[in-house]
């Protein structure tokens, strides 16, 4: 403890400590939980799904059925709806301020409830257990930012001659609707409901049918906080309830996250009332690992760009573009550190990689790796199912993770998303040459670059063509700073000040201090 405390700021000590503490007094353990109460929530309590409709809902690290969703039919997304309009009423003309401090108050309590909500997410996405804590803090940072900036929500002033003037007003939308992805449940949640709520709008969210344990933890969080009644909802389900839910009369917006192919079905139902929308979509996103890199920087940043989460990430740069005079250091390093990496029962404070979030997942994923050794590559390491020691976790979605070695640009897995713990690694001689195919992408989520000279760094993200750059590190996403893509990675953005824009109206207001000039 005493060389934490010199290691560490005094947040993170705290953080720190009280990780090993509830590590030591855990109450839920892998295999161990059964959830029975029911995931829907709206209306201020926990509400029932269609009656004589139930979908197994899966612990990855051990295989088993951990809980059953309802999903939610026309009549409960109706019922939803209709709370979060109740609710628009009165929060909608409370001041910023006055919105601020309901949401300064959940994020207090979520830091009271950090290990809860990270063991819940662990059990229910098979995350490590370290992972998920950074993934609450990232939710609640998220909260407290917009609960600051909901305060800040201002107009413009404009004089006209004569002594006329107009004047803008930010107004909020009505009710939102917010669609999760499974690999972040909780802060995707947080993410979409914080800069919603802080400009006055309700929120019925939507997580994913194979994640839904975290979301309906957060709308009791807001309604302890003190939000009122309907604010933030939760309704379960799959394609029928999302498509229910963008069709709304009552729904003003639609945020999703999740798949290209899917978000274009929702760009299309949203359409159709012509309803604003944010997408944050799929990527296959390059890094690009110039010869006077720091080495060991750079290592760790590739392995930070494909193995978080189990590799199951939007923005993770599985394209590693690395120059040739140190790509054989490069490799054998990023191998050799990749083979390293511990798998295994996620609740572990050890864990480094957990379980994949479905058996069949699992298989598209491992499907990938036997399709580029078809094509030609190379497994350098990892590849393959992993079964843990212990009994319980036998029958979790666990596999090694993979480096490919002699990609080809045309090959599958260079070309498509894969969303597991599989990277490929490319050689390259010019600058020139690397941005041309790191650009060949339909897709522009993310991109990154690692060099020691920053004329350099700043050339190349100036031509990449991806909405989130990172310079010398990668996924780092601090929740000040905007999130999103180009091309089909997707629209508007998510965190930032920037994002109110996506979750306000501007109203204009022309006033005439004269006469009415006519022409009539």
């Amino acid at each position: 403890n005493l060389i934490v405390t010199k290691l560490l700021p005094p947040n993170d000590l705290h953080f720190a400590l009280s990780a090993r503490l509830s590590a030591a007094f855990r109450c839920v353990s892998t295999g161990s939980l059964t959830i029975t109460e029911p995931l829907n929530f709206w209306a201020g309590q926990r509400k029932p799904g269609q009656k004589g409709h139930k979908e197994h809902v899966y612990e990855p690290a051990t295989g088993r059925i951990l809980c059953h969703l309802e999903p939610c039919g026309a009549a409960e997304v109706n019922q939803a709806v209709e709370a979060a309009k109740k609710a628009f009423i009165n929060w909608s003309k409370l001041s910023g301020m006055e919105r601020g401090r309901v949401m300064i108050e959940a994020a207090h309590l979520i830091e009271g409830k950090r290990e809860e909500i990270a063991e819940m997410e662990v059990v229910n996405n098979g995350k490590s257990i370290t992972e998920a804590r950074l993934d609450v803090d990232s939710a609640r940072l998220c909260i407290e930012y917009y609960a600051g900036l909901a305060s800040t929500l201002a107009g413009q002033h404009v004089q006209l001659p004569g002594g006329s003037f107009a004047y803008t007003c930010r107004e909020p939308l009505g009710v939102c609707a917010g669609i999760g992805a499974w690999n972040y449940p909780f802060q995707i949640a947080a993410w979409k409901s914080a800069p919603a709520l802080a400009c006055g709008n309700s929120m019925v969210f939507k997580p994913s049918p194979v994640t839904p344990v975290t979301a309906a933890m957060l709308a009791e969080i807001y309604a302890k906080a003190g939000a009122p009644e309907g604010l933030f909802n939760v309704v379960q389900g799959g394609q029928e309830t999302g498509s229910l839910l963008c069709q709304h009369p009552d729904v003003a917006k639609v945020s999703f996250t999740g798949s290209v192919p899917t978000g274009r079905k929702i760009m299309e139902m949203a359409s159709k009332g012509v309803k604003p929308v944010t997408l944050e979509l799929g990527g296959k996103s390059p890094l690009l690992i110039f010869k006077d890199s720091d080495l060991e920087n750079a290592v760790k940043g590739a392995l930070m760009a494909n193995f978080l989460s189990q590799g199951q990430v939007c923005s993770n740069g599985t394209r590693v573009f690395v120059q040739r005079d140190i790509f054989p250091e490069f490799v054998s390093e990023v191998v050799k550190r990749t083979q390293a990496i511990e798998i295994g029962d996620p609740l572990l404070e050890s864990t480094r990689m957990g379980a994949l979030v479905s058996r069949s997942h699992l298989h598209k994923v491992l499907g990938f790796v036997e399709q580029a050794k078809k094509e030609g590559a190379t497994v350098l390491c990892g590849g393959e199912p992993f079964v843990p020691s212990h009994p319980k976790l036998r029958g979790g979605f666990y596999m090694t993770p993979c480096v490919l070695g002699d990609c080809r640009d045309e090959m599958t897995c260079v070309k498509e998303e894969i969303f597991g713990p599989v990277m490929s690694v490319l050689s390259f001689e010019t600058e020139e040459e690397v941005l041309r195919r790191a650009n060949d992408t339909t897709m522009g989520l993310a991109a990154g670059v690692f060099t020691r000279d920053v004329r350099r760094a700043h050339r190349v993200v100036e031509q990449l063509k991806a909405g989130s750059c990172f310079i010398n590190n990668y996924n780092i996403t601090p929740v000040e700073v905007p999130f999103g893509g180009f091309k089909t990675s997707g629209i508007g953005r998510e965190n930032g000040q920037v994002t109110l824009e996506y979750y306000t109206q501007l109203k204009t207001v022309y006033v005439e201090m004269g006469d009415v000039e006519s022409l009539f």
